[in-house]
């Protein structure tokens, strides 16, 4: 591809899902930086030094991608403030999924066209709004209508993600990206752990009042530390989703990501949402813990943290389809080691672990592939979190069902057959593919 900047950029062809564009000084990342200079985005350097800047992104993608798993440890707290039972309440975190889908498809584009202070500073607010009406709530319909707002508006760490992408050297775009990634499973982790100790001792709803002085404060930091970025904004606010289709069907890697991302997250979903249920259940159908107890049982999460430096250096050296392929396998490894985890506590110790590291090293090549797959990288990357959350909502709601039905089995069915839809349907090569190679 030239370097130049072109009239109308060139998209990649091939099928493969290696990263080429990690090595090469001619990528489309690259490309969408000439385009966006040619839209009168030119970069602007930092306020802050680079190593300030990255890490309170990270912090600011922890705090903020807490927020779509609040719920999911408290459900135990809410059901009984609500005289309900948990299984009854667990359609709240699928909720707070789709409305962080919903928020991607809306928001995320526009971190092509507008300047991202903004953007980053109004969401942030709004968020912090929402959840402070959650923890206001007087039933789980509120509830749910409250979590909804601020999942939509929780869409900061995929305004962020591009815009570290864009300025790591090329060599060291997905060890930047992982970063910032292995702050998101922190937050994860944050979410489970510090959420369920807090909300045991005080209550659910100071969780919520915590969570969005958090966002509030470090929404407005990051905003603050952000590039200046004076955009010309040519077309319609939402045109971004306007070309979300057509971005997804010109490039086959692309797909791929998305497609698997969402069998993997999904697998991921039923397994995490539902886990809360099985851990505080009495009898013969749970293990009878406290909240709090179940809740640092999050901690194994950290795995993922932990793994995301390393699968980053290993996207950078070895591409995205091998490190996807291994993924895959120890994901498929872990889902027999939690149903045998229904009975046995260090089953599940262990299938917590080796979930997480799948989920992190999956997530972080096939976001990488998806962010210079394209001439767009927020669109792009606005098209595989929404599939991403998309199969995890699905997931979720699955599952919820499936532990009312069956049990903690049903669960681990739910998760099996998300990781097999996903990997077979990207192994199916697109109509384009077979033309192309007939």
């Amino acid at each position: 591809m030239p370097s130049a900047r072109p009239t109308s950029p060139a998209l990649p062809t091939s099928t493969s899902t290696s990263i080429p564009a990690a090595t090469s000084t001619s990528t489309p990342a690259r490309e969408a930086a000439d385009a966006a200079n040619a839209a009168g985005a030119a970069p602007h350097p930092l306020p802050v030094p680079h190593g300030v800047f990255l890490g309170l992104i990270a912090v600011c993608t922890a705090v903020t991608a807490a927020n779509i798993y609040l719920a999911a440890p408290l459900l135990p707290l809410i059901a009984h403030d609500f005289g309900s039972t948990p299984s009854a309440v667990a359609w709240i975190a699928s909720v707070a999924q789709f409305g962080y889908a919903a928020g991607l498809l809306f928001f995320a584009p526009l971190g092509d066209r507008v300047n991202r202070r903004r953007i980053v500073a109004v969401l942030s607010l709004v968020a912090a709004v929402a959840l402070a009406s959650g923890a206001a709530a007087s039933g789980p319909t509120v509830l749910a209508a409250a979590v909804l707002v601020a999942s939509a508006a929780t869409v900061v760490p995929q305004l962020l993600v591009p815009l570290v992408a864009e300025r790591a050297p090329a060599h060291r775009r997905a060890s930047h990206v992982a970063a910032v990634i292995a702050g998101l499973f922190t937050g994860v982790v944050a979410a489970r752990v510090l959420g369920a100790v807090v909300g045991q001792a005080f209550g659910w709803r100071y969780v919520f009042v915590g969570a969005a002085v958090l966002t509030a404060l470090l929404g407005l930091a990051s905003a603050a530390v952000l590039p200046a970025e004076h955009r010309r904004r040519t077309g319609p606010l939402f045109a971004g989703l306007a070309r979300l289709p057509g971005v997804v069907r010109s490039s086959a890697d692309l797909r791929r990501a998305c497609i698997r991302q969402a069998g993997m997250y999904g697998a991921w979903s039923a397994l995490w949402t539902s886990l809360a249920l099985l851990l505080t259940e009495s009898g013969d159908d749970g293990y009878g813990m406290t909240t709090a107890t179940a809740g640092l049982f999050g901690l194994f999460g950290l795995a993922a943290a932990v793994v995301a430096p390393l699968a980053g250096g290993l996207v950078d050296r070895f591409g995205a389809a091998k490190v996807v392929s291994y993924a895959y396998g120890a994901a498929a490894v872990s889902v027999p080691l939690f149903w045998l985890g229904g009975g046995a506590l260090w089953a599940l110790c262990a299938a917590a672990i080796v979930l997480h590291m799948a989920l992190v090293a999956s997530h972080i090549a096939n976001q990488t592939l998806a962010l210079t797959t394209t001439s767009t990288p927020a669109v792009a990357n606005t098209a595989y979190v929404v599939a991403g959350f998309a199969g995890g909502a699905l997931a979720s709601a699955f599952a919820g069902t499936a532990f009312t039905h069956w049990g903690w089995a049903g669960v681990c069915a739910v998760s099996g057959l998300w990781l097999a839809l996903g990997w077979a349907t990207a192994a199916i090569p697109s109509r384009r593919g077979r033309v192309r190679a007939s």
